[in-house]
This record gives C-alpha cells, sequence and structure tokens, in this order.
C-alpha cells in the first residue's frame, strides 16, 4: 500500500522526481541550445572571413585572364579554388559588369538543398570584392558561402544536445531517488506510524530517526505526542477497567456484585441448556450477623463480611463464582455440576469453614454460622430468578431447621429437626 496516495493524486516521490528531470533536461537544453547558437555566431564570422580570404586568393588567380579577358583561363582559375573550398558559387565580372566567369557547386539532392537553404539563412550575404591590376578597377568577384560545415556543426550539436539530454535524464533520476530516500523514507515512516496509531490505536509505535534535521525533529515530536498518547490511553484505560470492576464488584469484600452474578448466571444458564449440563445455584445468609453488628458495631460487622468471603472463597473450584448480593447474603454459581451431591458436599465445606473463630478489632473471637440454601438447573428453574428463587427459600429452610445447616430446594425436612426446633 503506498502511504503517500490519496485518490489520483500524485505522489511526493513522483513530485520531486518529476521536477529534478524537468529541471535538469531544461537546464541541459539551455545550455546546449546557448553553446550552438555562440557556435552559429562564430561560425558565421569565420565563414565570412573564410569567403574574404577565398576572395582575395581568386583575385589574384584571376588577374591576368580578367586583364586579356580570357575566359577560359579565368574559368578554369575560378573552377581551381571554389571547388576545394566552402563556396556554393563564384561569378567573376569584367570592368563594364559582364560575365567573365562563374563556378558553382553542382547540386545533388536534399541534403545539398538543405546546406544552401541554412547557407542563405544564416550566413552573411554573398561578398563582392573588386579585381584592381596597377591601381584600376578591372572587375569585380562575387561569392556566395556554402552551409556544408554549419550544416555539420549543426548536426554534432544537435547530438551532443540529445546525448547530454538522455545523460543529464539518467544523473538526474539517479541523483533524485537518492535524496527521495533521504525524504520520502523517513516521511513514509512517519505515515505507517501514524496510520498504525489512527486504525489500530497502536500508540507504542515510534517513528525511526531520520538523517535529515527537520524530518528527524518532526519525528521526535511525533514520539513525544505518541508518548502522551499512549500515557493518556493507558491512564484511561486503568480507570475504566477501575470503574468497571467499582459497578460489578463489592467495594468492602472485593467479590462480584448482584448484578455480576446475575450476568454470569445468565450465560451458564445459556451455555448448560447448549452442552445439555447441570448448574448449581447457592444462597447463603449469615446467622449472627446482626447480633454481632449491633454488639461490636459496623467494623466488627465489616471484618466478619470479609472474613466470610474470604473462606466461602476457599472452598470453591476455579470455575465457580461467588457473590455478594447484600447485607450478609451471598451467592455461590456451581458450573459445571456433575452431580447435586457435589453442590451439597460444597455447602458442608463452607459451613464446616465457619467453625473457626473470627477475629475482631480490639483482640476479640466471634463464631458465626451460614445457613445455605441450593437449587439445581433444571431440576429447580431454568432462569436466574427461578434459580434464585429456590435457592433463597431453600436457604430458609435450612435457617428454620438450625443454625448451620443447608437444604437443597424441594426437599422435605428432616423430622427431628422440625420437632427440636419447635
Amino acid at each position: 500500500m503506498n502511504l503517500f496516495k490519496s485518490g489520483t493524486r500524485p505522489t511526493l516521490g513522483s513530485v520531486i522526481g518529476r521536477g529534478h528531470l524537468i529541471v535538469a533536461l531544461v537546464g541541459v537544453a539551455m545550455a546546449s541550445v546557448s553553446l550552438t547558437l555562440l557556435g552559429v555566431l562564430a561560425l558565421r564570422v569565420y565563414a565570412d572571413h573564410n569567403l574574404h580570404l577565398i576572395a582575395r586568393s581568386i583575385n589574384y588567380t584571376v588577374e591576368a585572364a580578367v586583364v586579356f579577358n580570357d575566359k577560359a583561363a579565368a574559368t578554369e582559375a575560378l573552377a581551381l579554388i571554389a571547388s576545394t573550398e566552402e563556396v556554393a558559387d563564384a561569378q567573376v565580372m569584367d570592368e563594364q559588369g559582364e560575365l567573365l566567369a562563374r563556378w558553382q557547386r553542382p547540386e545533388t539532392g536534399l541534403l545539398s538543398d538543405l546546406e544552401v537553404q541554412i547557407a542563405r539563412a544564416i550566413l552573411e550575404k554573398p561578398i563582392s570584392m573588386p579585381i584592381v591590376h596597377q591601381g584600376q578597377v578591372i572587375g569585380s568577384i562575387l561569392l556566395t558561402g556554402h552551409g556544408g560545415s554549419l550544416m555539420r556543426f549543426l548536426l554534432s550539436g544537435l547530438m551532443g544536445i540529445v546525448l547530454c539530454t538522455a545523460v543529464s535524464a539518467w544523473v538526474a533520476l539517479y541523483l533524485a531517488r537518492r535524496q527521495l530516500q533521504g525524504i520520502t523514507g523517513p516521511l513514509r515512516s512517519l505515515a505507517a506510524v501514524a496510520h498504525a496509531a489512527r486504525s489500530e490505536r497502536a500508540f507504542d509505535q515510534r517513528v525511526p530517526p531520520a538523517d535529515i534535521a527537520e524530518l528527524d525533529n518532526l519525528g521526535n515530536d511525533f514520539n513525544a505526542l505518541l508518548d502522551e498518547l499512549e500515557s493518556w490511553q493507558t491512564h484511561l484505560q486503568n480507570e475504566n477497567e477501575t470503574l468497571a470492576h467499582q459497578a460489578s464488584h463489592d467495594s468492602l469484600t472485593g467479590l462480584p456484585n448482584r448484578a455480576f452474578f446475575e450476568g454470569r448466571l445468565m450465560r451458564a444458564l445459556r451455555n448448560a441448556g447448549k452442552l445439555d449440563e447441570r448448574v448449581a445455584v447457592l444462597f447463603l445468609d449469615s446467622d449472627r450477623f446482626k447480633e454481632i453488628n449491633d454488639n461490636f458495631g459496623h467494623a466488627a460487622g465489616d471484618a466478619v463480611l470479609v472474613a466470610v468471603a474470604t473462606r466461602v472463597r476457599a472452598q470453591l473450584r476455579e470455575e465457580d463464582l461467588v457473590a455478594r448480593l447484600g447485607g450478609d447474603e451471598f451467592a455461590i454459581l456451581l458450573t459445571p455440576l456433575h452431580k447435586a451431591e457435589d453442590a451439597e458436599r460444597i455447602a458442608n465445606q463452607i459451613i464446616a469453614s465457619m467453625e473457626a473463630p473470627i477475629p475482631l478489632p480490639g483482640s476479640i473471637q466471634v463464631l458465626t454460622s451460614l445457613s445455605i440454601g441450593i437449587a439445581v438447573y433444571p431440576d429447580h428453574g431454568v432462569t436466574p430468578g427461578e434459580l434464585l428463587h429456590a435457592a433463597d427459600a431453600a436457604m430458609y429452610q435450612a435457617k428454620r431447621l438450625s443454625r448451620g445447616a443447608q437444604q437443597t430446594a424441594g426437599a422435605e425436612l428432616p423430622v427431628a429437626h422440625v420437632q427440636t426446633r419447635s
């Protein structure tokens, strides 16, 4: 995934790379064109000077032929010199301006026409030089330059421009890529970390150091911001966990409260229905809590509740749950339950754990007991409310039986205990 793309927008790498390439090509093209123009101007001056030298040479050569009005000799001398020089047309006139001799470079195809056109467009106009004999003008020479050398120079310049442009484009791309690695690399890392922080809340990731000072400072500032966000997230998570725990647990005993217990019971019943398992709910009530609370104060009552919670939790399996429903009432969820006798056995263990005295502040010890009612799913109910009601009713039956007793819902009270209670 390209982290710098947004729809059809160009990437930073393509923008900078294209900019380097354009600058390099424009620079090379301008330099090449400038050098070519300077070369053309220099060649134009050289060609003009060369035409004057050729004209002087022809002047000396055809002077005698002009004096004697010898056309054949003038033509031969003119061709001998003009054919070896950059001359397109050479004419020798007599004193009256009549054509005495003429030489023209033969035109052979498109290339020759192109040379002539270049010469007419760029070179100086044809030059005219008088032929002087013994101080008198006896004729004149008219020379037109040829564009062969100029055309070769232009072609070589064009090839040089193309070659330099290609080399410059390659060098520009190479340098641009090296420069982009130092710019886009840190930016890609920054974008990746920012994307992870936004989409995955991964505030623990950090931007690596960069070689460029500005980008390194940007990465450091972003990392500092991530440090603050991570700290804020951790603090917020801790607060949420604390609030969630406080909302679902009893502040005195640390046990889950009624709402938490009923939620777990509902899920346990749903799973038990799917897996055809049994679940037991135990309802516990302290027998002497009100008496202890009245005689020794609320601090003693709180100590008794904490001790009861500790001892009950010690008798349960890891997957079982004990909760404080309120006051001195507790509830236990046994899941899964293999047989009803297991619930009765655990209830007896809890009752036995209360036989030891509970120490109170001020070196005081008190004895208390628990009355326990047992309800089993699906025998005594199929909803959380039905099971809790059945277990509560069984607990009151156990309390009427005697202190520190347990009773299963639906079971009849033993006759001997009922008579003793009455």
